[in-house]
Formats: structure tokens, sequence, C-alpha cells
């Protein structure tokens, strides 16, 4: 990004010429809402904002999205927010090497936290992953980090199981396969690579009681409960209780402050053309990331939410 610099200038100043300056956006794997999600976004910036063209990358997911935007490796990074938390505080994964210089475009909709093993295979509870072979999310995911606070929360660790990092689709197929019992996903429902299984496999999600829920939110602030409606998924008829975790999009603070308002107010502008891609869109409001950011925003974005007169809390100022 730093590379942009002038380019950045160039193009807000004289708006769109022959060549556009392209931006990266680190997302993740293409069996979660995080990928076509950004797709959107990148579609968005694309048709509304003069002078730029943009793209999603996949990723790992949330930890390595922080570090590529810290590395100024991608423009825009979309990440869960207890992983945007501990990345500008230094805590877990950051331990001793905080990410200060990030700052919130904005948050975009909730992850939940879903559980699934296949119909019949006796996990009905988290206390039954115990002894099993379970997948735990991609290697740096923003999954894995939930699932383990999750479950620590709740007195299992990766020794009471068989922890494997798994995508989301190698989740879906080593379930449809039998090579696991059950996988985490922290996403927005509805997501594809259930979906898909669901599909080919009667399947089951493992609701969790609300002391869980309150175990892991004393340890996580960021998490909050959640009611995942039945129907959401085939075979799955009746309302799921577990946890969510809001998702955010960052950026790095240097990056251009007239750029990241330019983004915010197309976002906002044109919302319905990223709930056309994905129904998770629809919690893309200004009031979700005014409640829901864990951390100061961008001032490109401040400047949009001052502009339309929102009541920003003091903890979103820089």
């Amino acid at each position: 990004m730093k590379r942009l610099t002038s380019a950045i200038a160039l193009a807000l100043a004289f708006g769109t010429g022959a060549h556009a300056t392209e931006l990266s956006i680190a997302t993740g794997g293409t069996g979660g809402v995080y990928f076509p999600y950004g797709g959107g976004v990148a579609e968005v910036i694309t048709r509304h904002v003069d002078g730029f063209t943009a793209s999603a990358e996949v990723t790992g997911a949330s930890v390595e999205n922080m570090n590529l935007i810290a590395t100024f490796e991608s423009d825009l990074g979309l990440v869960l927010a207890d992983t945007v938390y501990a990345a500008f505080n230094g805590t877990g994964p950051f331990e001793g090497a905080p990410i200060e210089e990030a700052r919130a475009v904005i948050s975009i909709y909730p992850n939940a936290v879903q559980i699934v093993t296949l119909a019949g295979s006796g996990i009905e509870s988290i206390e039954d992953l115990r002894g099993q072979r379970v997948s735990v999310g991609a290697p740096g995911s923003g999954t894995e980090v939930s699932a383990q606070t999750l479950l620590a929360a709740n007195g299992i660790t990766y020794d009471d199981f068989s922890p494997q990092r798994l995508n989301f689709n190698e989740t879906a197929d080593a379930l449809r396969d039998g090579d696991i019992a059950a996988g985490f996903w922290s996403v927005g429902p509805p997501t594809s690579s259930i979906m898909n299984l669901a599909a080919t496999r009667s399947i089951s999600i493992v609701a969790l009681t609300p002391e869980q829920i309150d175990a892991a939110i004393a340890v996580e602030p960021t998490f909050a409960g959640y009611t995942l409606r039945g129907g959401t998924y085939d075979g799955v008829p009746d309302d799921v209780l577990t946890i969510s975790t809001p998702n955010v999009m960052v950026a790095h603070a240097e990056m251009d402050e007239e750029l990241v308002y330019q983004i915010t107010k197309a976002i906002f502008d044109h919302v319905d053309e990223l709930i056309a891609i994905h129904p998770a869109a629809n919690d893309t409001t200004v009031q979700f990331t005014l409640e829901s950011t864990p951390i100061p925003l961008h001032p490109g974005s401040l400047r949009y939410f001052e502009e339309i007169g929102a009541d920003i809390p003091d903890h979103l100022r820089p």
C-alpha cells in the first residue's frame, strides 16, 4: 500500500483515468462468507469509487489478514472482532507484537459459531467432542481462535480431543467421508460449504447451553449469544442456540483518509448490491458498526459517520 501512495493521490485528484489503482481485499477460503462478501465489496469499489478497482484474495482468514494489513500486503481485510481486538492489544496470537496501527472501516455482519456433525453421530454437546477427531478451522483462522476460546472457557482443551486444522471445504469433505466426527465454522450463515454438505448428508448442529455461552463471554467479551434460525440448513428444522462474533473490515491507519471515506460511503449507499451477493449483508448497517466495532475507526470512516450525524461512541474515535 505504501507504494500506491502517489497513485492514490493522483486517482483521487483526477478521478477515473486509463489506469485505475487496484486494491487488494484479504478474505478467507472459498467455502466461507468472507470470499463472496469480499468479492461484493470489490465490485462496489470498482463500480462506485472513481479511480479504483478491487479484487478479493483467498487467504487463511482473520489472523493472516491482520498481518497482511500490518505489512501493507493487503489494503482491506475481513477479520473476526476477537482477532481484531487481540491484534490491536497484543494478546493471544499477537502476544508481544500488537498491531496498533489497525483501524476499523466498518463492521459487516456477525459470525455464528456452527459446530456441525452428521446426524446420528452421538455428538449432542461440546462435552461429546472429547476423544473425537474434530476440525477447529484453518491454521491462523478466526474460526480456530473462536473454537479454542469457547472450548477452553468450558474446560475443554486440545489435549481432550484430536484437533484437525482444516478449512471450511476440507471440513465439509472430511465430515462427508467420515474422517472427522465434528467441525467448527465461525461464519455468517448460511454458508455454502455447510449447505452443500447438508444436501448430501443428514447433518446436526450442536447447541450450546446458556451457561456455556456465559462462560465464553466472560473470557471473550466480543462474543454474544446468537440463535441460528431453524431451516437455515436442510435437515436442521429447529432453532440452535450458539454464540456469534462480529466481523470487521480493517485497514491500516496510513491508508488515505479520502479513499476510506469514499469506500465507506459507497458500501452504505449500495448495500443492496452486497445483499444480492450474500444475505449476510443484511446486517451491514451503520447501527451494527457503531454497536459492534471493537477498535477505533479509521479517520475516513469516522468522517462519513460524522457527516450523516451518527452518534459515535468515544471508544471508536482514534
